[in-house]
């Protein structure tokens, strides 16, 4: 059974053979067969799936479930090791939280409440003020 050029250079190092320094085609044969060795992995164990999981930062405020549970906002389940965050009261999906709303969005929500409820210019009584007229000289409320 013939050897590798690499197994020859391995054995002649231990010195089974007698020493004598390798050739230019055997120096090559060994680089070759390290480099093929290490890309295989030089037998060690494959990586795994999880420290795939974690090496991907994870949104702001969010962990990764220790243990099974309920979504507090939906009321569906998740796994361990699933990406949950803070919900409204409890921990939950990250797409059931509720949005947060811009400064705008929370003045016009302000603002419809206001002209819903009547407590704006329109919802107020008349004025009794008459053009040209000022505020002493108005007639008297009816």
């Amino acid at each position: 059974m013939g050897q590798t050029p690499a197994q020859k250079a391995a054995k002649a190092a231990r010195g089974q053979q007698p020493k004598k320094r390798p050739g230019k085609a055997q120096r090559e044969a060994i680089k070759r067969a390290q480099a093929a060795k290490k890309k295989a992995g030089a037998g060690k164990p494959a990586a795994k799936k999880t420290a795939a999981k974690k090496a991907v930062p994870l949104p702001r405020g969010s962990v990764r479930a220790a243990c099974p549970g309920t979504c507090r906002a939906c009321f569906k389940d998740y796994a361990k090791g699933e990406v949950i965050t803070k919900v409204t009261d409890g921990w939950g999906h990250p797409g059931c939280v509720p949005r947060q709303l811009s400064a705008a969005e929370r003045e016009f929500a302000r603002n419809k409440a206001r002209i819903e409820s009547g407590e704006t210019f329109r919802g107020q009584k008349p004025s009794d003020w008459r053009r040209g007229a000022s505020p002493s000289g108005t007639r008297p409320a009816r």
